[in-house]
């Protein structure tokens, strides 16, 4: 057997879990540029730095991938939500933070409201054929659900809300902000991109919301 020469090369093993996130990032920074139909297989794979057909090796098709995507930031905020650890706080210090973590989600994943923009226009079609998406979320209202219950127990809260719909009002709050920001700063004159002006309506948000959840 011949002896190996120094200058020859070892063939690099294939990491299958890194090549699909590299895939995964540079997908996730397409779609939000140019939204699913105007995305490029071709820019995935060059971004990512591998060949072409490994999109299809991992994934299937573009619109697997795209929805692999918002499983990936949908479960990024969902995994933020649990290390804040809720049901370990009193009742009114949990939906402060929770407000405060959605908000603060927000601002630092614009291209979250981008991807939630772009699959709303086309019907919500990809989370809908979603499994993995429902089950994220049910833990979440159970959270929610059972701080209120301590909440109306110890005389913070009052009865009948619904946490579904106290979910939906936290994140509509804070979405509605940044997804609208340029147009908000150009009609009320003010640039409401700003740390003061993020600040101000953070605080909003939060006395708005704990305000209405009191006796």
């Amino acid at each position: 057997m011949p002896a190996k020469r120094s200058g020859d090369t070892v063939p690099q093993r294939r990491d299958p879990a890194a090549t699909r996130k590299k895939l995964l990032t540079a997908a996730r920074l397409e779609f939000a540029r140019h939204g699913l139909a105007g995305a490029r297989v071709d820019e995935i794979a060059e971004r990512a730095a591998v060949n072409k057909q490994l999109v299809y090796h991992y994934f299937g098709d573009k619109d697997a991938l795209y929805l692999a995507v918002l499983e990936w930031v949908y479960e990024d905020i969902r995994e933020q939500e649990r290390k804040l650890n809720l049901e370990g706080l009193p009742p009114d210090k949990a939906i402060r933070r929770l407000i405060e973590a959605s908000f603060d989600h927000l601002a630092a994943n614009p291209d979250f409201i981008v991807l939630l923009n772009d699959e709303n226009r086309g019907g919500a079609r990809h989370v809908r054929g979603s499994t993995r998406l429902e089950a994220m979320h049910s833990p979440l209202v159970k959270s929610v659900s059972h701080i209120l219950h301590e909440g109306v127990r110890s005389g913070l809260f009052r009865k009948g809300i619904d946490p579904v719909q106290l979910y939906i009002s936290i994140a509509g709050l804070s979405y509605f902000f940044f997804s609208n920001t340029p147009t908000l700063s150009a009609i009320f004159g003010k640039d409401l991109s700003s740390r003061a002006q993020r600040r101000a309506r953070r605080r909003h948000v939060v006395d708005l919301v704990l305000q209405s959840l009191r006796p």
